[in-house]
C-alpha cells in the first residue's frame, strides 16, 4: 500500500454539493437563490410553461379552427373498397366483422359507408351509419344497406 493508491471508501464522499448549509459550505447566505423576488421565497412554485418572462411557447403559436367536442368520430369507407372486397372473396354480404379482418376498420371504430366510387354488384351491406348517396347505389341494384347500432 502506498500513498498515492489510497482513495476513500465507496460511497462515503458526497458528489453534490449540499446547499444552505452554512458559509463554510461555499453555497451559504442565499443559498443559490439569488436576493429578493418571489424565487428567493418559501412557497415559490413556476407556472408550467413559464419562461422567464418571454412569451412562452404555447402562446407564440397561432391556433385556429375548432373540434367539437360531441364529435362521432367515423371510419369512412367508400362503394369502391366495398366493390373490390366483393370482387376478390365472392361476398354476399358485408359486416363490420368482414371489414375488421381485411384491416379497413378498427375493432371498436364506428363505420361509415359513403357513396364515393360505384358498385356494381348486388351485395347487403350492414354498417352503423350509410350516407343517402350509399344507400341510393346499393338499393339501385337490389341490395341492402342495413344500420346495426352503436355497441
Amino acid at each position: 500500500m502506498k500513498l498515492h493508491t489510497l482513495k476513500p471508501a465507496d460511497g462515503s464522499i458526497k458528489s453534490r454539493k449540499r446547499i444552505a448549509r452554512g458559509q463554510g459550505s461555499g453555497r451559504g447566505g442565499t443559498s443559490t437563490k439569488g436576493h429578493k423576488g418571489a424565487q428567493s421565497r418559501s412557497g415559490y412554485s413556476r407556472k408550467f410553461g413559464f419562461e422567464g418572462g418571454q412569451m412562452p411557447l404555447y402562446r407564440r403559436i397561432p391556433k385556429f379552427g375548432f373540434r367539437s367536442p360531441n364529435r362521432i368520430e367515423t371510419k369512412p369507407i367508400n362503394l369502391d373498397v366495398l366493390q373490390n372486397l366483393v370482387d376478390k372473396q365472392k361476398l354476399k354480404e358485408i359486416t363490420p366483422d368482414t371489414l375488421i379482418k381485411n384491416g379497413l376498420a378498427k375493432k371498436n371504430s364506428l363505420i361509415k359507408i359513403l357513396g364515393g366510387g360505384k358498385i356494381k354488384s348486388k351485395v347487403n351491406i350492414k354498417s352503423h351509419m350509410f350516407s343517402k348517396s350509399a344507400i341510393k347505389a346499393i338499393e339501385k341494384l337490389g341490395g341492402k344497406a342495413q344500420i346495426i347500432s352503436n355497441d
